[in-house]
Parts: C-alpha cells; sequence; structure tokens
C-alpha cells in the first residue's frame, strides 16, 4: 500500500507542475481553459485533433484538457472513492459556475460536486464486468444554465487488481499415447485463461507444472504442453495414468492464484508382444462317428496385446493324415479351431499328430527385435471306436425285371459288411415303407431280391427300395441301401383310340369325302416306337356306306362311299375299327366309331343332328288311344257346360236384393301343354307345324255335335285340314256358341277350356277374345294362305255385314 501512494504522490505532483507551466505560458488567444485535477496515479493525455506540425505554433488552446482517470477495482472502503477533479478557468471561485455530469454510470456510479468539480465512486467497481466508463463534461451558469465551456468527453478506466485465479475451461482431458514412446513424446497440450488484464501486470502471467503424475510424465511452464518423461513404458505392465496440472498467476510468484485440472493418459497398445502356446504339445480325444465338418479341438496361443494387435492365423505345417484335418481362426476369440474334412475309421487309423503354428497377423517392423511373432505346438488327435452300423457295398443297386416275370423270380442280390472288427452277421429286410403293395421280398440271409407279386409296368414302371441291414448281435445298428429296380415292358396292351371321337356326317356329303381323322395310343412302350395298322371290321368291310384308308403315319381316315344320306332313315352309324400294334407277339382292339347324320348349311356347319320326329302315321296305338282319350274328355267337359248354361233363364232385370257382378268362371281343367310328357306322348304335336310332306295327315276328326247349325255350305270341312286347324277350329265353334246363345247371361263371362303351356311349337290353340267384340288387328291376310285359311279369313276377316257375328 505504501508503494502505491508513493506512486500516486509523484503522479499528483507532475500533474501540478504541468498547470502551473499552463498558467506562465498562455496562448494570446486563450478564452478560458478546462483544468482537470486527477487522482493518484491518473496520467495526464492531450490527444491533437490536427497532426500538421507547422499548425502547433498557431494552434488555439483548448478549452479542455483530456484526462484519462483510473479507478482502482474491488474498493472496499467505507468513504465514496475519490476520482478525480473537473475545473474551468472562467469559474472565478465566485460560485457562479456549476459543473455538470453526464455519460455511462452518470449519478448511479460515477458523482460531481457540482461547485468544485470534485468527482467520486459511489460503487464497487468490477474490471471483468466493465474496463472502462465514457463520461461528458459541462460547465454552466449557475443562474442562466447557460454552457460557459463546451461539453467535453472523457474516460475513467477501472484498473486491474489480481482477483481472478486461472482455469481451464477444456479440462478435464484425456488423451493417449502409445507404449514404448521415447523419452519427451507429446501426449497433450492444456490451456488455462484467466480474466485479469493481460496487458497491466502479471496478474494474467500463467505458468504450469505437474502437481501429480512424476516421474512418468512432464509439463512445458509456459506452453502446457504434456510429454512422456520416462521412455518404454509397456501397457501390459500399466495401462492408465492420472495427471494433476496446476497453472498459476503472477508468473509463479508467491502471492498468485492458482486452478487445476486433471489429464487422463491412457497407453495404446503396439504390437510389442509375439504369440505364445502355453503348451507345446495338446492332446484331444474324438469318437470316429463325428460327422464331417465338425469341431475336433480349439487351441488358442496367449498374446498379452490387445485388438488388431493380438490377432493371428493359425495353420497346420505338419501332421500325418493330409487333407483330412483343417484349422481356422475364431475372430472373435482368436482361437485355431480344427475342423474334420473327412470321415474317420478307427479301424483304418486310430491316431493322428498335428504340428501347428501361430502367426500374429500385423506385424510391427519397430518391435522385431523382441523376437519372432509366431509359434509352434503339436496336437494329438486319438480316434476312439464306436459300433457303426453296417455298410452296404454299394450304396445304390440298380436292377432290372420283367413285367411278365413269375412270382418268385430273383431279381439281384445286395450285400453289406460290419465296418467293426467284430463282422457280425447281417440280416437283411426291406424297408415297406417304400413296398407297400409288397411287389418284393428280400432272403434275410443272403440278401437277394425277388418278385412276390404279378408286376405291371405300365401302373409302376419303376420301383424305389430301401433295403435294411441289421446286424445280428446289435439290431440297433441299422445300415440303408438303396435298390432302384426297373420293370421292363411286354406288350401286354392292346392299341385303342386316342380320344373319344364325335363324328358329324352332313346330308349333303359327297362320295370320298374325309369325314373323321383317327389316331390310337398303346400304353406299352416299344423300344422302336409304335406303329399301328387301321382297317374296318369283317362285318362292314364291304359296307356301302364308308371306307377307310390307312395313312401309313399311325393315323386313319374315314370316308363316305355315297351321297344322299338322311337322318330320317339313318340317324346314327356305327363303324367298328380294328387297330392292330407292331408288338411281337402283336395285339389288336376293336373300337366302335359313331357317325352322326346332320343337317348342316351350305358351309358344312352342322345345324341340327340326331333323329327326326316323325309324323302321325308313325305313332303307336297307344299314343293315338291317349290323345283321342284327352279330347274327348274335353269336349265332353264343354258340351256339359254349354248344357248347363243353356238351362239357366235368368231373367233381364235382377232383383235389387242380388249381388250384381261381373263372373269369371275359370276351369282349371288345363294340362301341361308340350311340357307335360306324363299323359302321353307330345312329340307329334310338337312337329305338327314342321310336317314336310303335305300329303301325310291325321285321319282323325272329333265328331262332336254342335248346338249352332252351320249352313251346309259353311260347314268346316275337317277332312281337309291339318290336325293343329282342327283343334282351333273345335274351339272357335264352341267360342261361337257362346257369343248367340240368347240364354247367355247379360254380364260377361269367361268360359276356359284349354290351356297347352309354355314353348308351344304349335303356338296358341286358344283365344280370350269374343268374335262380337271389335278387335285392333286385321287379318285379312288370311285370305291369301290358301283354301286351308279360307274358314279362318271369314272370321277375322272385315265382313260386308252378311256375317252371323256382323
Amino acid at each position: 500500500k505504501k508503494e502505491k501512494l508513493d506512486f500516486w504522490g509523484c503522479c499528483s505532483v507532475v500533474c501540478r507542475a504541468l498547470a502551473l507551466l499552463a498558467l506562465l505560458f498562455p496562448s494570446q488567444e486563450d478564452k478560458g481553459c478546462w483544468g482537470l485535477n486527477v487522482a493518484p496515479g491518473d496520467l495526464e493525455k492531450s490527444p491533437r485533433s490536427d497532426p500538421d506540425p507547422w499548425e502547433a505554433l498557431h494552434r488555439h488552446k483548448r478549452s479542455w484538457v483530456w484526462n484519462q482517470f483510473f479507478v482502482l477495482e474491488e474498493y472496499t472502503g467505507n468513504e465514496p472513492l475519490y476520482v478525480g477533479k473537473l475545473h474551468s478557468d472562467v469559474d472565478k471561485g465566485d460560485g457562479k459556475v456549476k459543473y455538470v455530469l453526464t455519460g455511462e454510470g452518470a449519478t448511479s456510479i460515477f458523482t460531481i460536486d457540482e461547485n468544485t468539480g470534485d468527482i467520486h465512486a459511489t460503487k464497487r467497481l468490477d474490471r471483468e464486468a466493465q474496463a472502462y466508463y465514457t463520461l461528458q463534461a459541462q460547465a454552466v451558469d449557475r443562474f442562466t444554465n447557460v454552457p460557459v465551456e463546451p461539453r467535453s468527453e472523457f474516460v475513467v478506466k477501472v484498473q486491474d487488481i489480481n482477483d481472478n485465479e486461472p482455469k481451464f475451461v477444456d479440462g478435464p482431458y484425456l488423451a493417449g499415447v502409445p507404449e514404448m514412446s521415447p523419452l519427451g513424446t507429446m501426449v497433450v497440450q492444456v490451456a488455462a485463461t484467466d480474466a485479469d488484464d493481460p496487458t497491466y501486470g502479471n496478474s494474467a502471467r500463467v505458468v504450469y507444472s505437474v502437481i501429480h503424475g512424476q516421474p512418468y510424465f512432464s509439463v512445458e511452464p509456459k506452453t502446457g504442453v504434456i510429454r512422456t518423461a520416462l521412455p518404454n513404458m509397456d501397457r501390459e505392465t500399466r495401462d492408465q495414468y492420472v495427471l494433476v496440472i496446476q497453472a498459476k498467476d503472477m508468473v509463479g510468484q508467491m502471492g498468485g492464484l492458482s486452478g487445476t485440472t486433471s489429464v487422463t493418459v491412457m497407453l495404446t497398445d503396439v504390437n510389442d508382444n509375439p504369440p505364445r502356446f502355453t503348451h507345446k504339445s495338446y492332446q484331444y480325444t474324438v469318437l470316429e462317428s463325428l460327422p464331417v465338418q465338425s469341431v475336433v479341438a480349439r487351441i488358442k496361443a496367449a498374446d498379452a496385446d490387445i485388438g488388431s494387435n493380438a490377432e493371428m492365423d493359425y495353420r497346420i505345417v505338419d501332421g500325418d493324415g493330409p487333407g483330412l484335418f483343417n484349422i481356422t481362426t475364431d475372430e472373435n476369440t482368436q482361437e485355431g479351431i480344427i475342423i474334420l474334412l473327412k470321415p474317420l475309421d478307427f479301424e483304418t487309423k486310430s491316431g493322428f499328430s498335428l504340428k501347428i503354428e501361430a502367426t500374429n497377423r500385423n506385424i510391427d517392423s519397430n518391435f522385431l527385435s523382441l523376437g519372432p511373432f509366431s509359434d509352434t505346438a503339436f496336437v494329438k488327435v486319438t480316434v476312439e471306436d464306436v459300433n457303426e452300423p453296417p455298410i452296404f457295398s454299394t450304396p445304390l443297386s440298380r436292377m432290372v425285371v420283367s413285367e411278365d416275370a413269375k412270382v418268385g423270380t430273383s431279381i439281384g442280390r445286395l450285400s453289406a459288411h460290419d465296418p467293426d472288427n467284430i463282422n457280425g452277421a447281417i440280416r437283411y429286410s426291406i424297408d415297406r415303407n417304400t413296398d407297400l403293395e409288397r411287389f418284393f421280398n428280400v432272403d434275410a440271409s443272403s440278401g437277394i431280391i425277388s418278385t412276390a407279386k404279378v408286376l405291371d409296368r405300365e401302373a409302376n414302371s419303376v420301383h424305389n427300395l430301401t433295403i435294411l441291414a441289421m446286424e445280428s448281435q446289435d439290431p440297433s445298428q441299422i445300415g440303408k441301401g438303396i435298390a432302384l429296380i426297373t420293370v421292363l415292358d411286354i406288350n401286354d396292351n392292346a392299341p385303342v383310340f386316342a380320344i373319344d371321337y364325335e363324328t358329324l356326317l352332313c346330308e349333303n356329303a359327297i362320295p370320298g369325302q374325309v369325314i373323321q381323322t383317327i389316331s390310337a395310343v398303346d400304353r406299352d412302350e416299344p423300344p422302336s416306337g409304335h406303329r399301328f395298322f387301321f382297317s374296318l371290321a369283317a362285318p362292314i368291310a364291304g359296307n356301302l356306306n364308308f371306307t377307310l384308308r390307312d395313312n401309313k403315319d399311325n393315323t386313319a381316315s374315314i370316308l363316305t362311299k355315297r351321297g344322299g344320306f338322311k337322318r330320317r332313315e339313318q340317324p346314327v352309324y356305327r363303324l367298328p375299327v380294328l387297330i392292330l400294334d407292331s408288338g411281337n407277339p402283336a395285339l389288336s382292339s376293336t373300337n366302335t366309331l359313331s357317325v352322326r347324320v346332320c343337317e348342316c348349311d351350305s358351309d358344312g356347319v352342322a345345324l341340327s343332328c340326331g333323329a327326326v320326329a316323325y309324323t302321325a302315321t308313325g305313332l303307336s296305338t297307344g299314343a293315338l288311344l291317349a290323345i283321342l282319350g284327352c279330347i274327348i274328355t274335353l269336349l265332353v267337359m264343354v258340351l256339359l257346360i254349354v248344357t248347363m248354361r243353356r238351362r239357366r233363364k235368368e231373367p233381364l232385370i235382377l232383383d235389387e236384393e242380388r249381388d250384381i257382378r261381373e263372373n269369371i268362371v275359370r276351369y282349371d281343367d288345363e294340362g301341361g301343354g308340350e311340357e307335360d310328357t306324363e299323359a302321353f306322348d307330345m312329340v307329334t304335336l310338337r312337329n305338327l307345324n314342321i310336317i314336310r310332306d303335305p300329303n301325310v295327315r291325321r285321319d282323325v276328326t272329333p265328331d262332336t255335335p254342335t248346338f249352332f247349325h252351320y249352313p251346309s255350305a259353311s260347314r268346316p270341312p275337317y277332312k281337309s285340314l291339318p290336325d293343329n286347324v282342327v283343334f282351333r277350329e273345335f274351339i272357335w265353334e264352341r267360342l261361337k256358341d257362346a257369343d248367340v246363345d240368347p240364354s247367355a247371361p247379360p254380364y260377361d263371362s269367361l268360359q276356359t277350356y284349354a290351356f297347352e303351356g309354355n314353348g308351344s311349337v304349335a303356338e296358341s290353340l286358344s283365344s280370350l277374345e269374343s268374335l262380337s267384340t271389335d278387335s285392333d288387328h286385321n287379318y285379312d291376310y288370311l285370305s291369301n294362305w290358301g283354301p286351308r285359311f279360307k274358314k279362318l279369313a271369314d272370321l277375322y276377316g272385315n265382313s260386308d255385314g252378311t256375317s252371323v257375328f256382323s
């Protein structure tokens, strides 16, 4: 403190001397002057607004003297800290001048005595928070507030003290250095920061030192670089070190502040350790039944290194049984895995010796002097005997047998032996899952296979049998062999048509026309291929309708001998075709080809085929009687109804109490029409409209009296009408009787006589319209249809009024 006070005292004396010189040598053009009395330690600064040296002798004296004030940070006194004093030459000490302070911290941190110009700091300042404050000072007339001096600006700088310790912002540190590194190898650089002013004193000047971690590592005091202090540090001995580094300000002098951080140094691995087997000889035992590709043994060479430096490759450098074993590296455990490549046989060789070498995969040339980075060891593999199942001398035996072989025929023999030293007896059997129908047997002692049933090549041409060989002394030991038996073909199947042919023959076919090409198939398999011969069977070989031509390519063509085929005469022809194969002995079969006669268009496309419905002349007596019985029954019912209507005499005026309504009388006596085939055969009625021969008629006419007597000239000639017209005439006569009956009731009456059903080819046989009612249809065209339709033309045509219905 004494040194600081002396310093402030010296500065104060210098400032006062400078002020005295200014009073002794004033400029002629001076109009006033600001005098700034600084606090102890302040430095006076007078910056020039114009740097031209020629104007130095003639420049105007400024009213402000620029000064920079200094305030010590972290002041803890009870009184406000004196900063400095402002004074103007205009101030004569009579109290007319008032000093005003504005800017950063004015009135809140800094205060000024408006009478004397003394400036004080009222709060404790922190340089690290704000290093300086810019203020403006002005002298004004106390009474008029008119400035007597222009406004001037000055700076109050906060003077630093050592109140911040160094800090490691990036700590703690984690670093690594390879093991076996030479002395002085750089590990990492640490850095500490000090918040104090680095431009003032030594408060921010830091030096580094190692507090904990010697003698392994050292640190450079000025740079903070950590280096190895010992050579050849071994990771396998110790792989981690924790250092404590100190940073101290004031260049490490007494009284300085300090901070610490930790540095964890890991020694990284290098390949400085060769692999070494812990033993020079290893012994393992395996069963001779060990499957191929199985693991025989695992062997590992020790390596103190880690990671890629511990990776190694194994190989078999010597040993008996070449090609029997192989060794690979397990990448996870770095073990050598010995694998079996071929089956073992105790009876052949019971032990093997192998020489195994382990070599580092990544060798560092810097450490070759430490010795060879490989090692060898011997592995002895002992094979133990196991009871093995019998082995067939040939795993797959191929045999052949003819399909006509007799039961008990020997086909072949399978042989198996016991691979063990005992060489016991063997018993043979067939796995019946491969011979479910038991076609074969095997002799239990000799292994001879024979047939047990008659074979059929066409049913099964190949038999795949599994033959079991069992040790007599140990039935659990079973060996398996395969017998592939091929059945040889014989000619035991006759040829037949390749498909079911549907042959159509047009009525307009011409002689010599090919109507069908046929081919044949044979279930047998002759070695040289099939050869078939075709001909018509002897009974029809000389028929006058068809002939057969063998095309010599296993096909034949059916041709017509004549033309003019008629469905009505014969709708279907059946041709027996004889097919002969080329086997030894040759077999033949007779196949029937059906030829249907069809009606075809001009392009030969079939329109309709099969039998033609015949006219009434072809009806049987029973069918004719059934039809007549139905007609008579219908007529009797109609007559009964008409008779009952005539006998009823109803007055024209009905009683008031009687219920007057329109009645519909319906007789549910209609049949099923053409669809009703249970009562009688409707074939004749169905074909009435397609009779081609107009001379052919049914010579049956119902002889039923009528209540309305026509003139003799107008009575319908039944004998000259077709059958379908006969039924219509009968219905129309009943309708006429009902229309002209004077005793008919005055209201409408519906009388149903028949209903022919759906789908009638003969069209409708009845009508619901009365001749006395107007019809929207014009039937004049019936007159142009000939004498057969004359009656209908008279009934429905436009009448001149002379008819009874007009």
